[in-house]
């Protein structure tokens, strides 16, 4: 079985679309050696003739921007609808662009891939999307973050690993920290760029806010591991692969209800989105009984640590299969 997967990363492509694509080149020969994978790195306009030229027997398109008039049959990965649910957040091309190309796209798939029923649910009321059409395939996370060495920290901090965007509303996030008791010494650590403003409008007496910049996979495994939990404020995720890379380490995860992974859910702590107040106290109450929390996630952690790259891999050719056996 040939498959051509459209590999070049499209203007918009997230962290978490650019690692779902990595994955599917690295793990994809050595869980399913029965199908050749043919990455066709070409740019949009050249890209449905690439593919052409590929001879494939099935076309990945495995980025929001998807190919039009891609050689069929085709499966397309659909990692969210963040773009129709918040459209104020978003510019009028957007907008048109899900109404000509997107929608149509994958409407057209012969199978459309999810990481998340969420999103299935999204696909099928925003999109028309069939249901029938849609396969959930859960994704993965960076096998040395069980093993990595906990990041010593100065102080018990929260973790946030992710970019800046709106529909993250870290607003909530830095309100919560923030009116924690006085007596909590706890910092909040972020990746991404600073930003001086939150941290001059953001303060507590006993802890700081931190912006970590770009860190490398390493570092990163080391921050999840030693932090006092995680928390997701987002209003919605796609899947969220941060979510379950901190519950693999066996980290306490605090998410919105929209933005943890289902196979997560059942470890994390919850609270709706935009309700600093609720943070807060899950917050407060994790600080109380951290070796209580920590005894929890460690239990999360020993059932998530199943669903690691290799499984989405080998999830995925099953689809291909499916598709080629009956299209």
């Amino acid at each position: 079985m040939r498959v051509a997967l459209a590999s070049r990363p499209t203007r918009r492509a997230s962290a978490g679309m650019r690692a779902y694509a990595a994955a599917l080149r690295a793990r994809l020969p050595r869980v399913a050696p029965d199908i050749t994978l043919v990455a066709v790195d070409a740019p949009p306009a050249a890209l449905p003739l690439a593919l052409r030229a590929a001879r494939p027997d099935l076309v990945h398109l495995p980025y929001l921007e998807t190919a039009p008039l891609a050689p069929r049959p085709y499966v397309a990965m659909l990692h969210d609808l963040i773009h129709l649910r918040f459209p104020a957040q978003f510019s009028r091309a957007t907008a048109l662009y899900w109404r000509t190309v997107g929608g149509p796209v994958y409407r057209g798939a012969a199978r459309v891939l999810v990481s998340d029923p969420r999103v299935a649910d999204d696909a099928v009321a925003l999109l028309g999307v069939a249901r029938t059409a849609l396969r959930v395939v859960p994704l993965g996370y960076d096998d040395a973050i069980p093993s990595a060495e906990p990041l010593r920290a100065p102080r018990p901090y929260l973790f946030y690993a992710g970019n800046h965007a709106p529909h993250k509303d870290l607003a909530t996030l830095f309100g919560a920290w923030a009116a924690l008791p006085e007596d909590v010494a706890v910092d909040l650590v972020l990746t991404g760029p600073d930003e001086p403003q939150a941290r001059a409008r953001w303060k507590r007496r006993r802890g700081v806010v931190q912006f970590l910049g770009e860190i490398d996979a390493p570092a990163l495994a080391r921050r999840y591991r030693g932090a006092l939990a995680y928390v997701q404020p987002s209003l919605v995720e796609g899947f969220g692969i941060p979510v379950l890379e901190a519950a693999a380490a066996g980290t306490p995860v605090i998410a919105t209800t929209s933005a943890v992974p289902s196979i997560v859910a059942p470890y994390a702590a919850t609270f709706a989105p935009g309700d600093a107040r609720t943070l807060a106290s899950l917050v407060l109450a994790l600080v109380r009984d951290a070796a209580g929390a920590r005894a929890r996630a460690a239990e999360g952690a020993h059932a998530l640590r199943a669903y690691t790259w290799d499984r989405f891999a080998a999830s995925t050719a099953d689809v291909y299969r499916e598709v080629l056996r009956c299209p």
